[in-house]
Order: structure tokens, then C-alpha cells, then sequence
């Protein structure tokens, strides 16, 4: 009898590691899903910026570096594997397009413009897009990273080298209002 009750102990034991393991398996590829998601909108806005820059280059020829620096992050962009890099690129890139609305405003014409405006609105869409794919990356992070820290997950954990995950981290200067110089 006690043999049975060992036993039963035993394989609710194993059973209780395996659900925690697969737990933790769930968790991580959760991230990768939510990396994947945050792609999908970054790839939208790096079809839409080429139309931008072509749209503003015919009326802001001389905010030249501006455009410059849009197309050369964005090129970055694609050559960057590792995960913190990349998030660092991109904050770049989008302070960067904000410093290129905020050109806009001085280009009546430009303002005007219905493509620009489209595409304005197009990219507007795609970084709150954007935003929202960061959030729920950085939700899925904080989960997986609480569950890996937490007793008696840390200890599975640390055995099967469960690593904690970095956050999409914003940048001090993509916090600052972009600033126009003429």
C-alpha cells in the first residue's frame, strides 16, 4: 500500500514538473509572437515611409538630411538580427518621423497635400499600431519574466536555462518633443 501512495506522489510530482515546464515553454514563445506582431506593423510603416519621403521631397528639398536620415535608419533596420539593436533603430526612426511631421507644418502646400495627408494618416495608424504591439510585448515580457522569478518555477527554471526577456525599452529622446531648426 505505501508503495501506491510513493507512487501516486511520485507521478503527480513529474506531472506537476511537466506543466510547469510546458507553462514556461508557452510563455516564451508568447514573446515570440509578440515580437512577430510588433514586425508585421514595422513592416507596414517601412512600406509607407519610401511614398512619405518621395511625397516630401518635392517640397522640402532642402530638409535633405532629414530625409536622408529616414531612409538610412530604415535600411538599418533590415541588417539588424539582434533584438536590442533593432529596438534601438527603431526608436530612432520614430523620433525621427516625428521631427518630419513637425517639418510639415511649415509647408503649407505640403499640409495640403493629399497624399502626403494620406500617408501621413497611414503612418499616424501604424505607429499607434505600433504602440499597442509594444504594450502587449512588454504585458507577454513581464509575465514571462515574473513566472520564471517566482518560487518553485525559479528553480525548473533555472535547470532548463530559462533566460529573462528584455522589454521594448523607449529611448530619454524619443520622450522629448522632436525639435525643428531653420
Amino acid at each position: 500500500m505505501a508503495w501506491k501512495i510513493i507512487l501516486a506522489i511520485f507521478v503527480l510530482f513529474i506531472l506537476w514538473l511537466i506543466f510547469i515546464y510546458n507553462n514556461l515553454v508557452r510563455r516564451r514563445i508568447r514573446i515570440n509572437e509578440a515580437w512577430s506582431d510588433i514586425e508585421v506593423q514595422l513592416k507596414r510603416r517601412y512600406n509607407l515611409i519610401p511614398n512619405l519621403v518621395n511625397t516630401v521631397k518635392g517640397y522640402a528639398s532642402h530638409e535633405k538630411n532629414v530625409l536622408e536620415r529616414i531612409t538610412s535608419l530604415r535600411a538599418q533596420t533590415s541588417q539588424v538580427q539582434n533584438k536590442k539593436q533593432r529596438m534601438e533603430i527603431e526608436n530612432n526612426l520614430s523620433n525621427t518621423l516625428k521631427t518630419l511631421f513637425a517639418l510639415a507644418e511649415n509647408y503649407p502646400e505640403l499640409k495640403a497635400n493629399q497624399n502626403f495627408l494620406e500617408l501621413q494618416n497611414e503612418l499616424s495608424d501604424t505607429e499607434d499600431k505600433i504602440q499597442a504591439a509594444r504594450r502587449f510585448y512588454n504585458s507577454v515580457v513581464k509575465d514571462y519574466n515574473t513566472s520564471i522569478e517566482i518560487f518553485p518555477q525559479r528553480i525548473l527554471a533555472r535547470i532548463f536555462k530559462f533566460k529573462p526577456a528584455e522589454f521594448f525599452r523607449t529611448q530619454e529622446k524619443e520622450k522629448q518633443t522632436p525639435e525643428v531648426n531653420f
